[in-house]
Parts: C-alpha cells; sequence; structure tokens
C-alpha cells in the first residue's frame, strides 16, 4: 500500500553527510550575479547559488537545502543557477534552480527570494517522483555573531468564540541571530530545534495541489522582541509583545510594584493609530489596575509601554491582559514569600526541569521556593539539571529509564540492563523506576510477564552484582490498573521491587472521589481515572501482597486544557492540586511527583497546542509565568511539610456534605475543610458527547453552593488554595465553605465540637 502524505508528518532528516556546504578556509567564493535590495536589507544571489543577505554588511549566506523521500532518504543540494524573475506585483525577485546528486536525479528543489522593508521571504519547491517526508533543512552561514543563535516558539492568543477562556495557538518559531548593533530572526512556521543543527535548520514543508513540497521562511531585521518580529514577517497589522524583567513574572517579597514591558509593532503598510489597554485582577476578581492609551506608528515601528500592576501585600497573583488593536496577550504576575524549608518533603517534579529558561540558576531558585523535594528524573546527560547539582540544592535525584524490549532474549536484556544500571550508579539516585506505563492497554493485565522477564528481573540482577542499594520502582503504571498488578505478583514482580509506583490519572472528579475498583469503568474518559480510589486500591494490594512496599505517585495530574469538560479550569487546578497533595499525606502515601513543570513538551518546548492536554500538565504557563496550580503546589508543601494526619473528620453530623481531614503541626492543629453538597463531578453541566466545555475565567468562583458555618470565639486564620491567609476573630466567627479546600489553623483537634451551622 502506498503511504499517505500524513504519514511521513513525523519523519525525521538525517544530515546528509556534510557539514552543511560551509566554504572550506582558502576556497574563494563565487562572483555575484544578481542583487535585489529594500530598504534596510540587500540580497545578492552569487553564481553558484548561494544568497548572500545583509543590511549594508554580510550578516548571513544560505547555501543548500536537503529534502527526504521514502526511497532515496535524505538528499541535498550542490549548488545552484540563480536568475532574476519578476512578480505579480512587478517586483523583482531572485530564482534558484538548485543542482541536485548524482542519485537524486528524479528530485527537484527550487528556490524563490523576495525582499521587502528589513525582511526577506524564502521560499523552496521540491517535487520527486517518490513520497517524500515534509521535513527538511536547509543551511545558513552566520557571519561575525556576537551571541549564540537560540529558538523562540511565538503563539497568537486567541479569543473564544463559544464564550469560554482565550486560548493559545501556535503562530510559528524564530531562530535569533545577534550581532552588536542589530538582530535577525528566521521565521518559520513551523520547526524542531532538536533537529536543527550548527549547519542545517530544520523546516516542516506543505504539499500544494499540484504535489509541490512547499516551505516558506522569513528573515526580518532589527532590533526587536520575538514576538514583534514575528508579526513583522507576516505582515500582521499589529504585533504584541508582553513581559516583565522578574524571572517567571514571581516575585519573592511582598510590598513591590510589579512593571510590566509591553511592546507594540506595526506591521501594516500604512501609518495608523494604535489603541493599547489593559486590566489586572487578582484571584478574586478585584480589578487591580486598568487603562489604555493610543499609540501612532508607522509601518514596521515599534513602541514600548510600562504598566505597572500596584504592588500584592501578600501571596498571589494578579492576571493581566493587554490589548492593542486586534491583538491581545495574557499572562500573570506572582508574589511567593520566601520560606524556611526544614527538608525531607514528600513532593516533588515528575518530569526533567528540562527548559532552563530564563537561566540553570533561576529554575533552581524556583525549585527550591516551591518545596521541590526530589526530581523523578535526573541523570548525567539528561535534559535540565544534573544530579549532583539538584544534591547540592538538597532535592533527591531520581530516575525513571529504560524502554523494556519485549522477547529481547537474555543475552540482549543482560546487556541492556547493564547499560541502564551504569546510567543509575553513575547518577546516584535514591529511587529507579523502572520504564514508564507499560501497562497497555489499560486494565488488559496483559505483558507483565514480559516486563518482569525482559527488563525488571535483568536489571534488579545487575544491580545485585555491582552493589547498588538503589531504592527499585516498577514502571509507574497508568491508573491503579489491578489487573496488571494482580498478574505482576503472580509473576513474581512484587519481590523485585522496593516501591510501588503508579500515575493516578484523574478527569472531571474532584480528587477526594473514592469509587472501588468494580465501580470503574475504563476509557478515555472514564471513572477508572479517579485520585482517591486508586491510592486505597493501591494501598490495599500493598497490604495484601506485603513486604513493606512504598507507595510512590510518581505522576500525579491537574490538567488545564482550556474549554475542555473532562479537565480542569484553571481555578479547579489550584483547589485540586492543594487538595491532592492534603489526601496524598492523609493516606500515607511516601512520594508524590508533580507532572510538570511547565506547559508544553520537551520536544516542542514553549510552543501550543490548545486540543492535545499533554500541553497542559505544568505547575507553570506556556510563557513561564506561574499558574495559580503553582502557588497551590507551594502552599502544601508548606503547610504539610511537618505534618502528622491525625484522622479524618467526622462532620455529618453538622452537614452531611461537609468534609474534612485533621493534621497536627509544630504550630498546632491544622484542619483542612470543604463541602461536596455540589457532588464530586466537576464541569457536570456540560453537553454530553461533546468535548467542549467553556471554562469560566479564573478569577470567577464556579462553586455555587455554599455552607455557611459558626466557631463560638477566639481567632482563627483562614488560608486558601494559593496560600493567601485572612485572620478571623471575634465573639462568633463566621466561615463560608464549597467544594474549595480551606485551611484553618486555631480549630482545636476536635473541630466537630466547634462547628455550627450558621
Amino acid at each position: 500500500m502506498k503511504p499517505t502524505r500524513r504519514t511521513f508528518v513525523a519523519g525525521s532528516l538525517a544530515a546528509a553527510g556534510v557539514a552543511g556546504g560551509l566554504l572550506p578556509a582558502g576556497v574563494a567564493r563565487a562572483a555575484t550575479a544578481y542583487t535585489i535590495t529594500a530598504d534596510g536589507i540587500t540580497v545578492s544571489a552569487e553564481t553558484d547559488g548561494t544568497i548572500v543577505v545583509g543590511d549594508g554588511t554580510e550578516r548571513i549566506r544560505i547555501a543548500h537545502f536537503q529534502v527526504k523521500d521514502t526511497v532515496l532518504g535524505g538528499q541535498r543540494t550542490f549548488g545552484g543557477k540563480p536568475s532574476l524573475v519578476t512578480l505579480p506585483d512587478g517586483r523583482q525577485a531572485i530564482r534558484v534552480d538548485y543542482v541536485m546528486g548524482a542519485a537524486a536525479k528524479t528530485i527537484t528543489v527550487t528556490g524563490t527570494f523576495e525582499v521587502t522593508a528589513r525582511r526577506l521571504h524564502m521560499r523552496w519547491d521540491a517535487t520527486s517522483s517518490n513520497q517524500m517526508y515534509l521535513n527538511s533543512q536547509f543551511t545558513r552561514t552566520v557571519v561575525g555573531p556576537t551571541a549564540a543563535e537560540y529558538s523562540t516558539a511565538v503563539t497568537r492568543w486567541n479569543r473564544d468564540a463559544g464564550g469560554g477562556v482565550p486560548y493559545e495557538t501556535n503562530d510559528g518559531i524564530l531562530y535569533t541571530e545577534t550581532w552588536a548593533d542589530t538582530k535577525a530572526y528566521f521565521r518559520l512556521q513551523s520547526s524542531r530545534p532538536d533537529w536543527t543543527t550548527a549547519s542545517w535548520m530544520h523546516i516542516v514543508g506543505t504539499y500544494d495541489a499540484l504535489g509541490v513540497l512547499r516551505h516558506e521562511a522569513d528573515l526580518v531585521f532589527g532590533n526587536l522582541r520575538e514576538v514583534s518580529a514575528n508579526a513583522a514577517a507576516v505582515g500582521r497589522p499589529v504585533g504584541l509583545d508582553v513581559w516583565t524583567d522578574q524571572p517567571f513574572n514571581l516575585w519573592y517579597e511582598t510590598g513591590h510594584a510589579m512593571p510590566v514591558n509591553v511592546q507594540v509593532v506595526a506591521g501594516s503598510t500604512v501609518t495608523a493609530p494604535v489603541t493599547l489597554s489593559w486590566f489586572a485582577r487578582d484571584f478574586d476578581g478585584t480589578t487591580l489596575t486598568s487603562g489604555s492609551t493610543v499609540l501612532t506608528l508607522a509601518p514596521g515601528q515599534s513602541a514600548d509601554h510600562t504598566i505597572v500592576v500596584p504592588a500584592l501585600q501578600q501571596q498571589g497573583v494578579a492576571f493581566l491582559e493587554v490589548q492593542a488593536g486586534e491583538a491581545f496577550a495574557r499572562t500573570t504576575l506572582s508574589v511567593l514569600p520566601s520560606y524556611d524549608y526544614q527538608g525531607g518533603g514528600m513532593f516533588g517534579i515528575a518530569n526533567y526541569p528540562w527548559l532552563l529558561k530564563p537561566s540553570k540558576a533561576d529554575v533552581a531558585t524556583l525549585l527550591q521556593k516551591i518545596g521541590v523535594a526530589s526530581v523523578r528524573i535526573a541523570y548525567n546527560g539528561a535534559p535540565g539539571i544534573p544530579p549532583a547539582e539538584l544534591e547540592a540544592l538538597g532535592i533527591t535525584p531520581n530516575i525513571q529509564h529504560g524502554d523494556v524490549v519485549f522477547d529481547a532474549t537474555p543475552e540482549q536484556a543482560k546487556t541492556w540492563a547493564a547499560e541502564l544500571v551504569d546510567v543509575v550508579v553513575d547518577a546516584r539516585a535514591r529511587y529507579f523506576e523502572v520504564d514508564n506505563e507499560r501497562n497497555q492497554p489499560w486494565m488488559s493485565g496483559l505483558y507483565a510477564d514480559k516486563y518482569i522477564r525482559d527488563g525488571l528481573r535483568p536489571v534488579v540482577e545487575r544491580l545485585a552484582e555491582v552493589g547498588s542499594d538503589v531504592k527499585v520502582m516498577n514502571n509507574g503504571l497508568g491508573g491503579m490498573d489491578v489487573n496488571w498488578v494482580d498478574s505482576f505478583h503472580a509473576h513474581g514482580g512484587w519481590d523485585l521491587i522496593d516501591a510501588f509506583a503508579f500515575h493516578p490519572g484523574r478527569g472531571n472528579f474532584t480528587p477526594d472521589y473514592a469509587p472501588t475498583p468494580d465501580e470503574w469503568v475504563t476509557g478515555s474518559n472514564g471513572s477508572y481515572w479517579n485520585f482517591l480510589g486508586g491510592v486505597r486500591e493501591a494501598k490495599r494490594r500493598i497490604r495484601e501482597y506485603g513486604g513493606g512496599k512504598e507507595l510512590w505517585l510518581t505522576e500525579a495530574y491537574a490538567c488545564t486544557r482550556p474549554n475542555q469538560w473532562w479537565n480542569d479550569t484553571m481555578r479547579q487546578a489550584a483547589e485540586n492540586v492543594l487538595l491532592t497533595m492534603a489526601l496524598a499525606k492523609a493516606e500515607g502515601v511516601d512520594g508524590v511527583n508533580w507532572y510538570q513543570l511547565y506547559d508544553s513538551t520537551i520536544h516542542h518546548p514553549q510552543e501550543a497546542d490548545p486540543a492535545n492536554p499533554e500541553y497542559h500538565f505544568g505547575l507553570m504557563n506556556r510563557d513561564l509565568s506561574a499558574k495559580p496550580s503553582l502557588l497551590a503546589f507551594a502552599t502544601g508543601t508548606r503547610v504539610l511539610e511537618e505534618a502528622e494526619f491525625v484522622r479524618w473528620l467526622d462532620l455529618s453530623k453538622i452537614e452531611r456534605h461537609l468534609q474534612g481531614l485533621l493534621f497536627m503541626t509544630p504550630d498546632g492543629p491544622l484542619s483542612v475543610l470543604w463541602s461536596r453538597k455540589d457532588g464530586y463531578l466537576l464541569n457536570v453541566d456540560h453537553t454530553e458527547g461533546q468535548a467542549y466545555y467553556p471554562h469560566p475565567e479564573v478569577w470567577e468562583d464556579d462553586w455555587p453552593t455554599k455552607t455557611h458555618l459558626t466557631v463560638r470565639g477566639g481567632e482563627l486564620v483562614e488560608i486558601d488554595c494559593i496560600g493567601r491567609r485572612r485572620t478571623l476573630s471575634g465573639s462568633r466567627i463566621k466561615l463560608t465553605l464549597d467544594g474549595a479546600p480551606k485551611l484553618y489553623r486555631g480549630l482545636s483537634a476536635q473541630p466537630e465540637q466547634q462547628l455550627r451551622l450558621a
């Protein structure tokens, strides 16, 4: 069967065995054949097809192109013949008919290069008698740069037509080139930085109606922000970028005004006024600041403006929206006062802290400030912070690694295990999670025997040979898969592990929803994906099978995919992060790793995909500003670090829907209280059979039912899910509970005897 074009979207492109066609030292360059110019840019074609780009100074050379098809593999150009062509609007452009190697006679590549003010538009058209992969590459040589090239994924904010929250979509990717006096930006609609090398830049093509694989890119000159350069590259009427000079837009002290930088750029061809407006709200929806101004911008001109958001006087978050013309952008500004952690906490991060922006030091500081006790994946050579550096920060490095090869020969399995164990020993990991989520299809019970035979047992045997004392975990299961666990136990796997690991994926259920396995419904939207029921079943299996195994939740979740009923709203996520942590502590879980630190994925850093849940599991937004979830995580690590669970509270005599947990801390009793009058299902009013559900804004409280309580006399401190504190005092203190957990200090160890319905 002939492969379809869709098959090749993900096809990687191997380098064709050359160093990008860079000129060897001592080899003369070809003569200039043609030159085209526009304001601020000059583009010349040399007689060998090399394109030379400058702005009065030679800056960049573009020489070769490489494509890949299903028969010939990767094939590159070897020079080309330039000519001048006339565009439909009368402008001249340069065309290059490239020369292919002898093995690629059935492949053609042509390039077209046209200029407008400070901008080069590049197009490469490729054909082949065979099916072509969509992934191609071109070479570029940057002349005399003063800094290394870096990539920036650019997104665009969109209003939701159905009334839900705004969301981001991809709007291209830029590679920035830097000199002392200016910058240039390669703008591509799609490119993977990990497939871009020092010589070859990865570019994704699309087939046109005639079967030509077309690749387009732009090169823009100027000292601009990347988002502004992107707008200029595509000729958008207005581009808008919003940022602060504070890492993560996060302040570690209260009482500081929060200045926000705004850059507006005109991508239109006429001078026109642009209205710039903004507002900032807090978690309750109170407007902190708002305003507007009018900017008059000539084509290609940019203007900077500063918005000052008033200081927050305690831990909290401000939600900022800025609009210029039709363009708008959102971000958050947060305050998280420093805290003196005592160490030895149980909460960590599940994935690598792989995106070391704005710097590795800033990420390290953030991990310490939010109380990260462990990193699930850290080994030498992995993305993120190396294990020795994590240890120096007081953070335990663990490892989840290794893809078990089912039906490998014993010799192959032994070799694989030896190589894996070398990585573990080198990292000085404390826990080793062997592989990940190999219990698919969920609840089928399949492949546990092969996992043990071909992966787990060879690893355990090799660890014994080298004398390692690392604690071994099974592959973290997707959901509490009781059928797989039973098979795992029956085939002898239980005795090989020190800790049992699973991932309590949670759908639109509150974390305290606890159905038993006989009630679970499998499937992508099934009740199998619950938190507390899964944790309790894991504990039951641990008691039944024995051996004193630890219990680790190596991935815990609060996905904020926008406008989907199955996933949390931004506000629900913060509430559920805190309640999840409290429940894990109450249930005696030994370790919880939150999945993950950042929105986006490791292979598509800071890109956006509103339909894919994998892009929305972070504690931070795509732009690295804090979600309310990050403040909730920090609140949980702080209040629970030295807490000892006492008991579930029985508040049924007060009101049957009230729930509560009691902890004892060095500062006295800590009560966690909430109500389930509105049930255990979130977004329950969604339309059956329709994934879309318009999420309310994060500052909107969407719990309809309130339960009012009173406490006689004294003083209480109430802490909400993002760590804001409120002192309540008087002869008759009033409390209001709903589905969001609240923490209380000042109640006794018998709050059932103190609380009354108002």
